[in-house]
């Protein structure tokens, strides 16, 4: 069975300086995949080099069996892969719920995506609550919160979520997380990078570890969460 994303041998570079330094994994359909590693390993260039923000040097991309190198962002977008940024890239000025339609702009189906978004209004009630507030006026929480609801939006096969949870506070980080397990619950493949990494493995049924652009250690997500090397890189153990 063909895994519904296969990266091969990826290689991404900022001018002389690699960044990405060969790397192969794959995510299967209804799974969640992590990569974490310190601040610097190649984490969010992968994901920005997934979602066509970045063009690799060399390597495969492959989605649901197509190609994915040089392939324009917006129709990765349109092939069901959704990218949540780190630092949300929200519209400030728009509301909670324009934004949401932001993330349905290549759909058609107004009565499904009208279904979507109140989706996402049960998934995150405060969302709703406060729709027609500007969503530059929101908590960092909040604000998480819409980013995911708005890469929810474009129906996706995959959703890569970039550090949601980082600046959030303990509860919100924790609501976060759950949220995150009842998303895969409900069926959605998920490749998350978390530097939380003790939340990040208990979550996830594959886990890997970046280190300087390369992948220095993999295993599900329970073996790397009692993994003695990880956890005093990743977990603060002695």
């Amino acid at each position: 069975m063909t895994a519904l994303l296969e990266v091969e041998d990826l290689r991404v570079a900022y001018g002389k300086i690699e960044a990405v330094k060969g790397i192969s994994f794959t995510v299967e359909s209804g799974q969640v995949v992590t990569l974490i590693g310190t601040n610097g390993a190649g984490k969010t260039t992968t994901l920005r080099t997934l979602s066509g923000l970045l063009r690799p040097s060399s390597g495969k991309i492959t989605f649901g069996g197509k190609p994915l190198t040089g392939v324009a962002a917006h129709k990765i977008v349109a092939l069901g892969l959704a990218h949540s940024p780190e630092g949300r890239h929200l519209f400030p000025r728009l509301t909670i719920e324009e934004n949401l339609q932001l993330g349905a702009f290549l759909r058609k189906d107004k009565d499904g995506i009208e279904k979507d978004i109140q989706r996402v209004y049960e998934l995150f009630p405060i969302l709703g609550e406060r729709r027609k507030q500007a969503s530059g006026t929101l908590s960092g929480g909040e604000q998480q919160m819409l980013a995911m609801g708005r890469a929810l939006m474009s129906r996706p096969k995959l959703l890569m979520l970039d550090e949601p949870s980082m600046g959030l506070s303990p509860i919100m980080m924790k609501k976060i997380m759950e949220t995150i397990r009842e998303l895969r619950e409900q069926g959605t493949t998920i490749l998350l990078v978390e530097q939380n990494a003790q939340a990040a493995l208990t979550l996830a049924d594959h886990a890997h570890v970046m280190e300087i652009g390369r992948i220095a250690l993999s295993g599900t997500g329970q073996h790397l969460l009692h993994d003695e090397s990880v956890r005093k890189a990743y977990l603060g153990e002695d």
